[in-house]
């Protein structure tokens, strides 16, 4: 404990015993200030606000009772502690039922005094330590963690504004995996007015199908094999605060309906239990599913999805996020720098063609890596093109930026070309590379999906 920040209000109209407390007192550290009657004790605590008072019962002015009953008037969490000569402990106990926290008697054993005073402000140190980490918290997690400035992601700020101040209101996040879904779900949690309540966040891809309702909603007692005793589930952990469901696209269909029933009622039932209870908690929910297709292919409830769907939050991929990337550099090697202590101030100009040049089919995620490993192979202060890897770079070290060879290798035909037949044969191509899959055949043609799908459409590719 960090004595120096709590203050410690004595008053006593007797100067030997006043300065006798004060010197024992400030000996181990607490700041100490004195009032030497009732009035000038109420003077310096509307004037220095003691995390403790020690009260004599018997003063001028005004006793140590009525100073009490004016302090837990104004403030009925403060704390008193009384001081009474011998023959006055009737009156200290009263002292005690009006709202003081103890009382000592005159004379009195310094070591006892001292202990008295850890023991009733260590909730305050407690409170102080919580209040510390959800300022912090709230810094980790603030929307300028949240990096870019182009005009996709601003629109994605406004969203996030907009729903923190709404903290009941059911978020929906959808985007690509490596687009920060969970950081804007911690930044919704961490700037509502449930920040100081838990965020509790499940991976519904991670647990297995047949624990996933278990761990969710909890399980009675004897109420299957292995359930010893009866154990709260997710939901209740997050009772006042936030659940984060993760992937929720790959939740199984008869869990689904539980959850559409907490989203409608706010009630749970625990496995094996037979009463409702109640929560009241926001719901987030992330995928990087299509969900309106899983719908349509009935591996998704309907009324599941426009329950989820209340305030949808659509996270641009890297690929969509014009000149956002220069910024993320910025703000990864800034971090890296923090952390490891060590100075990479720059990267090469090549090296920042490669990466404002390469899809990023892995988005954010995937350009943080990049970074690190960069940041750890640099010699000096520049991140050159050789720290980078070779999809990166599109090739060997130095090699030109992924893309700009291909697009060189092309030669005009002295008889011309068909663009439209150009461009079709590359959809085709992209799209056999990819098995099929739209999102990484438009990362190869460094086109946004629905660029890709409205080519496709053009030369009757989807139908």
């Amino acid at each position: 404990m960090d004595r120096s920040k709590y203050t410690i209000l004595v008053a006593d109209d007797e100067e030997l015993l006043r300065w006798s407390i004060k010197e024992i007192v400030s000996r181990k550290g607490y700041r100490v200030v004195v009032a030497a009657n009732g009035r000038e004790a109420l003077e310096v605590y509307h004037r220095d606000h003691p995390d403790l008072s020690l009260l004599d019962i018997q003063m001028p002015e005004l006793t140590g009772m009525e100073v009490l009953k004016q302090i837990m008037a104004e403030e009925p969490q403060a704390l008193v502690v009384m001081i009474s000569a011998y023959g006055q402990v009737e009156r200290a106990v009263a002292a005690c039922r009006l709202g003081a926290q103890d009382f000592v008697c005159k004379p009195f054993d310094n070591d006892d005094l001292l202990r008295r005073i850890e023991r009733i402000l260590e909730p305050v140190r407690l409170r102080h330590q919580v209040e510390g980490l959800l300022a912090d918290q709230r810094q980790r997690y603030a929307i300028d963690q949240i990096v870019g400035q182009s005009e996709s992601l601003r629109e994605v700020f406004t969203l996030i504004r907009k729903v923190a101040a709404t903290p009941n209101t059911t978020v929906l996040i959808t985007g690509e995996s490596g687009t920060g879904k969970d950081l804007v779900a911690k930044v919704i949690h961490h700037q509502s007015a449930r920040a100081e309540q838990p965020m509790v966040e499940i991976n519904c891809a991670a647990i297995p199908e047949h624990l996933l309702e278990s761990e969710l909603f909890g399980h009675e007692k004897g109420s299957f094999t292995g359930a010893g005793e009866r154990k709260l589930g997710l939901v209740e952990r997050a009772n006042g605060g936030t659940l984060f469901l993760d992937e929720v696209g790959d939740m199984a269909l008869d869990l689904q309906a539980k959850l559409l029933r907490l989203l409608e009622n706010r009630t749970i039932r625990r496995v094996g239990g037979v009463d409702d209870l109640g929560v009241d908690l926001r719901v987030i929910a992330a995928t990087n599913r299509d969900l309106s297709k899983r719908v349509e292919e009935g591996a998704f409830r309907a009324d599941l999805y426009y329950r989820l769907n209340v305030l949808p939050i659509r996270l641009p991929a890297l690929r969509e996020r014009q000149g956002d990337a220069p910024l993320l550099v910025r703000f990864f090697l800034d971090r890296l720098n923090r952390e490891m202590g060590k100075q990479v101030r720059t990267i090469g100009e090549d090296a920042l063609a490669c990466l404002s040049a390469y899809a990023w089919p892995g988005n954010v995620r995937e350009l943080k890596n990049v970074i690190e490993r960069a940041h750890i192979l640099a010699d000096g202060e520049r991140i050159e093109v050789s720290d980078l890897p070779a999809e990166v770079r599109g090739g060997g070290a130095g090699g030109a930026p992924a893309g700009v060879a291909t697009a060189t290798a092309f030669g005009l035909p002295e008889q011309g070309i068909d663009l439209e037949e150009v461009e079709r044969r590359l959809l085709t191509d992209a799209l056999a590379r990819t098995q099929g899959n739209q999102t990484q055949a438009a990362a190869l043609l460094r086109l946004g999906r629905d660029a890709l799908r409205y080519r496709m459409k053009k030369f009757g590719m989807l139908e």
